[in-house]
């Protein structure tokens, strides 16, 4: 059944859509050139394809998906051949932070509570919020791509492991890798 909202109307697409779009761009990756033209893109590909839009969702979703796809394939040119020299490095680092039986932090360097970190006050949490995409930037290309579609957009590991081309081995070390790089980033820039 297509309601109002299944339809689509490409003349409001830009004055409704596009905030919310780079918004979710800009989050995931934090380049305010490269999340606008990503959202033009967005545009264009939608534009190209109105014939293949079915109704199903909403012009919303049918535009976030498209974008998503964009991301992605921003993940790819920047992780292309990071894989192995990530995954080998990561390897070499991860029985130092974590239980092999377990897989958790080894209780030396599990994170600690940040001190003076009132869970509830929004400013902490907006000032939180930007070290972390600071620190998420100086991950390497595949890393971050990895935790954000695991952690931001909740991807299943699956879908992550066949859009950027790891091993679902190589999927956990770049996991864990990049959990303790972020720990060490954030105690290092948080006063």
């Amino acid at each position: 059944m297509i309601s109002e909202t299944n339809v689509l109307n490409p003349h409001k697409w830009v004055a409704t859509y596009a905030d919310y779009l780079y918004m979710y761009a800009i989050v995931r990756i934090n380049d305010e050139d490269l999340a606008k033209d990503l959202v033009q893109e967005t545009f264009l590909a939608a534009l190209e394809r109105v014939d293949r839009f079915e109704g199903r969702s909403t012009e919303r979703t049918w535009l976030t998906a498209i974008l998503k796809n964009k991301i992605i394939d921003v993940y790819r040119k920047k992780s292309s051949g990071l894989a192995i020299a990530a995954a080998n490095k990561a390897t070499q680092e991860q029985d130092e932070f974590f239980d092999e039986g377990n897989g958790h932090w080894k209780p030396e360097y599990a994170p600690q509570p940040i001190a003076g970190m009132d869970e509830q006050d929004p400013l902490l949490k907006k000032e939180l919020n930007k070290i972390l995409q600071l620190c998420l930037q100086k991950l390497p290309a595949l890393w971050n791509a990895v935790f954000t579609m695991k952690h931001i957009d909740d991807a299943a590991t699956e879908h992550i492991c066949t859009e950027l081309h790891v091993t679902q081995a190589n999927f956990w070390v770049i996991i864990h890798r990049a959990k303790v790089n972020l720990r060490a980033c954030l105690q290092k820039n948080w006063n």
